[in-house]
C-alpha cells in the first residue's frame, strides 16, 4: 500500500471575522538622558560592590547577566506586532492565538499620553497577562468588543506593577 503525503502549504486557521486589528511595539523603546546613563552606572557600580563586598558572587553574577542582557535588548528596535480581535479569540503577531475560552478577564488602562494599553489574563495561574499598547485604538471600541466575550475585570484601573516600574525607571 503506497503511502501519500500532503506537502502543500498549511493555511492558516480560520478564526472568524476580525473585529478590530492594530499593530503595536514589541516594547517601549524610551528616550533616556545623560543623567539617567550616570545614575544607572552608579547604581550598578553600588550593586557589584556590594556583592563583592559581601563574597556574594552569584548576585555579582546575576548583576553582570542583567546588565548584558538589557544592553542587548536595548540596542534593538522592537519589533511591530500585530493583533487580531475575532471571533473566536486573540491573535498575536501571526504565532499566537489565544481563545476566549482560556481568557479569564480584560481590563484596559487609558491616561494619555504616558499610558494607553489593553491587558489580558488568562485562566491558567502559570500564564503571565498579556499587555498590548492600544496606540491610535479608540478603547471605548476596544472595551465594547471585548465586552462581547469576555468579563472586564473592573477592580483593575491601573497598568500592572512591572509595567509602571519599567516606565518610570525608563527601562
Amino acid at each position: 500500500m503506497a503511502e501519500t503525503t500532503n506537502d502543500a502549504p498549511k493555511q492558516p486557521t480560520d478564526h472568524g471575522k476580525v473585529l478590530a486589528a492594530w499593530d503595536f511595539p514589541e516594547f517601549q523603546k524610551h528616550k533616556r538622558t545623560t543623567a539617567w546613563y550616570v545614575v544607572m552606572a552608579l547604581l550598578i557600580g553600588a550593586l557589584v560592590i556590594f556583592a563583592v563586598a559581601t563574597q556574594n558572587y552569584l548576585f555579582l553574577v546575576i548583576v553582570i547577566l542583567f546588565v548584558v542582557i538589557y544592553v542587548m535588548r536595548s540596542r534593538r528596535e522592537p519589533a511591530l506586532l500585530n493583533i487580531k480581535i475575532t471571533e473566536d479569540g486573540l491573535g498575536i503577531a501571526q504565532q499566537t492565538f489565544y481563545e476566549w475560552r482560556d481568557i479569564k478577564s480584560f481590563w484596559i488602562v487609558y491616561e494619555p499620553p504616558s499610558v494607553k494599553n489593553l491587558y489580558v489574563d488568562f485562566k491558567a495561574s502559570l500564564r503571565a497577562s498579556i499587555t498590548v499598547a492600544l496606540e491610535n485604538q479608540n478603547p471605548l471600541k476596544i472595551r465594547k468588543i471585548l465586552a462581547e466575550y469576555i468579563p472586564e475585570d473592573l477592580e483593575k484601573e491601573n497598568e500592572t506593577f512591572s509595567d509602571g516600574l519599567s516606565r518610570m525607571l525608563k527601562l
